[in-house]
């Protein structure tokens, strides 16, 4: 394996594991939006609990999927300074929007709901939610105008052997980016049902005392596995006909097996979630019949691989680009890089991601484990032990 091929298999690691909490991020916090919405009308203690179990789960995915995404920043400045000198100035500007922006402004409305417990008003606290899902998905937009740009630049000109941008507008309104960004998003809706959907399964199977709390958990989870699917494929579909006017040839590039897999999940699991999953639950079967619990636990995985796959579909199908038609991914390189430095940097950033993917799992793992009755998101403040007086001499 030559430097070139050895630096793009450690981004495509790395952009591989981070993508995997980006996904489901964007399923979770719709989720957890409405859950706590439908608690701040009701009042309904179990919606107030339901809110704050799979709100802890999507608070440890957020947190450690921070690390993820700062490995990311390391990598452009590492392996593809060419990128930066020669596409900077129009790539690097919806990255830093999204960065001051809708980052910060996300970490800041997750800050407040997760400390608001008890505290703010509950119209306000709800609020919150729906703003860190918004900024979410405000951060899923700006990301997917700096990648849509790479596929296919626009509102660029070249001066001086580099790109200049000339028609901010334009990049919001890439063909690239009109069904790309419903697709992803979508996709997330499928992995967070998928998530939840799973995760109640097991203490159904487990017939834990919690049983009305994971049977709504699991319609809930159905229901938007079902709307995520059906979406995500659509979207994926429509995107075939921009492709291949911006982009001839571009499934012919793309690995087959990452192609099939994106395919194959993606049309198997939505015929069983639509015509299997869909009506069982309309019926009230799917939280009785113990048999299929083990079942949905182990498909749980399916939208994260399809997820990935159409990842690199996306990315490898433009290959030999890294800016199509404009910079090869030789190009981008940082000169003077050496086998020893990729692999040296390679390995510490696909171990650390790694390690930090495995953590996820294990926390989230746990916290579902444990169940709904011990969540420390939102619980009272306990009251300070009483000071002790001193005793007074008579």
């Amino acid at each position: 394996m030559d430097i070139v091929d050895l630096a793009r298999a450690q981004f495509a690691v790395t952009g591989s594991l981070h993508f995997l909490f980006v996904v489901l991020t964007l399923g979770l916090a719709p989720l957890v939006a409405i859950m706590h919405t439908r608690y701040a009308i009701t009042g309904d203690p179990l919606h107030e609990r339901m809110t704050r179990f799979w709100g802890q789960i999507y608070v440890i995915n957020y947190a450690l999927g921070i690390f993820t995404g700062l490995v990311m920043e390391f990598q452009f400045g590492l392996s593809w300074s060419g990128l930066s000198r020669y596409a900077g100035d129009v790539f690097g500007a919806p990255l830093a929007i999204e960065t001051l922006v809708a980052f910060f402004l996300e970490s800041t409305f997750l800050g407040l709901w997760i400390f608001g417990w008890h505290r703010l008003p509950r119209a306000l606290h709800v609020t919150c939610i729906w703003l860190v899902t918004l900024t979410a998905y405000a951060s899923a937009f700006w990301i997917m105008v700096a990648n849509s740009f790479l596929q296919h630049p626009v509102g660029s000109v070249e001066q001086g052997g580099r790109l200049v941008l000339r028609d901010f507008g334009a990049l919001l309104t890439n063909p690239n980016l009109v069904f790309a960004l419903p697709h992803v998003i979508s996709a997330g809706l499928w992995t967070g049902g998928f998530v939840v959907m799973g995760a109640s399964a097991y203490h159904l199977f487990r017939r834990t005392a919690e049983r009305e709390f994971f049977t709504r958990s699991l319609r809930m989870g159905v229901v938007t596995a079902t709307v995520g699917s059906a979406l995500t494929v659509g979207f994926g579909y429509a995107q075939f006909g921009v492709i291949e006017s911006t982009q001839p040839g571009k499934f012919d590039a793309a690995p087959e097996s990452a192609l099939g897999l994106m395919i194959g999940i993606g049309q198997l699991l939505q015929f069983g979630v639509m015509f299997v999953l869909l009506p069982l639950l309309i019926k009230n079967l799917l939280a009785r019949w113990r048999w299929l619990h083990p079942l949905l636990m182990l498909i749980t995985p399916l939208p994260f691989v399809a997820a990935i796959a159409g990842w690199l579909v996306r990315e490898m199908g433009r290959q030999p680009w890294l800016v199509y038609g404009k910079l090869s991914v030789a190009d981008a390189m940082t000169p003077g890089l050496s086998k020893a430095a990729i692999t040296g940097s390679f390995v510490g950033f696909a171990g650390l991601l790694g390690l930090l993917a495995i953590i996820d799992y294990l926390l989230i793992a746990r916290a579902v484990r444990r169940g709904p009755g011990q969540v420390s998101l939102g619980m009272p403040d306990r009251p300070a032990d009483p000071v002790p007086q001193p005793a007074h001499s008579l």
